[in-house]
């Protein structure tokens, strides 16, 4: 015939001790970590493009008017300004734009330096040009 059916132990459970929860909340904490470093990627690629696109547009207004390289200067630092927060911001504060004339042409440098969220990764450097030709002012 059949076999009879035994009855387990009441064991209060599985038995795993808790182990599940340790796991939960380190597979968590890992993908909060890796979160937050991709994260902090994308953030330097975007400060990245607004101080490209300061410089940019530095050299473009440059090239337009009387004075050079302050009209550069001016409008690099609005750029920064309006998008990165300015000096006073956690990002602006790391950049820093010259511009230059010579030879009948505008250029833009900046570089920066964007600093890490988490302490294991490393800061972001960079440097940024742009060049234009000056026009003949009128």
């Amino acid at each position: 015939m059949s076999e009879p059916c035994t009855d387990r132990p009441e064991t209060g459970g599985d038995a795993s001790g808790g182990f599940v929860t340790i796991e939960y909340v380190l597979a968590v904490l890992i993908s909060m970590v890796v979160l937050v470093a991709i994260t902090n990627l994308i953030v330097f690629e975007y400060g990245q493009g607004v101080v490209r696109a300061a410089v940019g547009q530095g050299v473009r207004e440059g090239t337009r008017t009387a004075t050079p390289v302050a009209s550069c200067q001016a409008a690099a630092q609005q750029v920064i300004a309006d998008l990165l927060g300015g000096r006073a911001g956690s990002m602006g504060a790391g950049v820093s734009i010259a511009c230059t004339q010579a030879a009948g042409r505008l250029d833009a440098t900046a570089t920066g330096r964007f600093r890490a969220w988490l302490k294991p990764m490393p800061d972001w450097s960079f440097t940024s040009t742009a060049t234009a030709a000056a026009e003949p002012t009128p």
